[in-house]
Order: C-alpha cells, then structure tokens, then sequence
C-alpha cells in the first residue's frame, strides 16, 4: 500500500430507522446521495427505494422501515461533503402516489455511531385554486429534481409547510484522511448525540474537516 495516499476514503453503513407522519399511511422512502465533483462513489448504491410500510398501531405510531445504507466515497478534498436526500411517498385518496415529505442531511464527518432527526417538508401551490386543483387531479406540487432540496439556490421563492421526520442512523468510518492533512476525529470521548439536519445543513462544505464534539467510537484508518 502506498504511504502517500492521493484519495481518502469515506465509508458509511446504516439505515432508514423510523418516521413520523401521523396524518398518513403506506409510506415509503426514496433516498440518493448529491456531492461534489471531486468526489466519486466506489462501492454500494447511490440510490434506493425501501418497502411500503403501515403505520405501527401499537407504539408510538411511526413508520418503522429499518431500511439499510451501505456506500463508500472517495475524494481528495472535503468540498463538496456528499448530502443524503430522502423522500418519502404514499397515495391519495385516488391512490395515486404523491410525495409526502423532502429532506437532506450531510454525512457526519467525524468517524463513529450518529443518530439524525431529518425533518421533512412539502412544497406548497401558489393559491388556494391551484391547491384544490392539485388535489382534485393528482397532481401535488413536486420538485423536479429532488437534489434541489441539498442546495440554496432558488429556495428562497419556494412556499413549503413543514410535515413530518425521519430517523436516520449512521455509521461513519474514514481513511486516510489525516495522512492528506484533514483531521476530523473528535476532540472529546462521549456518548453518541442526535443531530438535527437544521444543524448539519449550516455547516460550509468548504469547512467539513472541523472537529465534530460528542460522538464516540471513532475510527479513522
């Protein structure tokens, strides 16, 4: 193996845990990863669909899907830190498939366990007749391409309502990044924290080798 690395490697394994939509059922999830250009997928999916599932009727009433992740990236900077993008469908009440939820969160940087509260939205007609002639014909207002939601530009003159979460756990093994100079172990041994996507989505690509604070089980190659 050469001891000078022209790539790091960012590897991750999880899953799709649960959601909470309380208004709807026979939800499913569709996911796929946005990055930069310098960076590459090696292995695993980019992007996937999970099952239909049912609302749990005993519990707290979520989604359960369980769904697992597996995808390992290359790159020779941190600009760019690839985005999961998820979104989650289920039928009207003409059974016709529309989109119930639009959410994005980066990768954590720092190598460990992380647990991700990704909260959902929707995009919103322009006026109440375009609403009720969405609903009458089926046709929700929907993003085109769905990476839109991991970007900035033109949010801004997009109406959206906030509608639910997903849960989302990942498991995050680097390598070789401190041989290219990008140390991003944690400074502090703790338990694993929750972090919000709201969290996540402020942090600048540009600045994705910082320190990540309160995670544990780091392992960096």
């Amino acid at each position: 193996m050469s001891s000078n690395p022209s790539v790091f490697l960012l590897m991750l394994n999880g899953q799709i845990e649960t959601g909470d939509f309380p208004e709807f059922n026979d939800l499913y999830v569709k996911y796929n990863y946005t990055f930069g250009a310098d960076w590459a997928v090696t292995s695993g999916l980019e992007e996937g669909i999970s099952q239909v599932c049912k609302r749990n009727t005993y519990g707290k009433g979520d989604f359960i899907w369980n769904f697992p992740l597996e995808v390992t990236f290359k790159s020779t900077n941190p600009y760019g830190w690839p985005q999961l993008v998820v979104s989650v469908y289920g039928p009207d009440v003409f059974g016709a498939a529309v989109v119930r939820g639009y959410g994005a969160v980066h990768l954590p940087i720092s190598p460990g366990s992380h647990t991700s509260i990704i909260p959902m939205f929707v995009p919103e007609a322009s006026s109440r007749f375009q609403k009720f002639l969405g609903w009458f014909t089926g046709r929700r207002p929907e993003y085109v391409d769905t990476n839109v939601v991991a970007r900035g530009e033109g949010r801004e003159v997009t109406r959206v309502r906030s509608q639910g979460h997903l849960k989302i756990k990942f498991n995050i093994v680097t390598k070789d990044m401190k041989k290219l100079g990008y140390d991003c172990t944690p400074s502090e041994q703790g338990t694993p924290t929750s972090v919000s996507s709201n969290t996540m989505g402020t942090r600048n690509q540009g600045a994705a080798a910082a320190a990540v604070r309160g995670t544990s089980g780091a392992t960096e190659a």
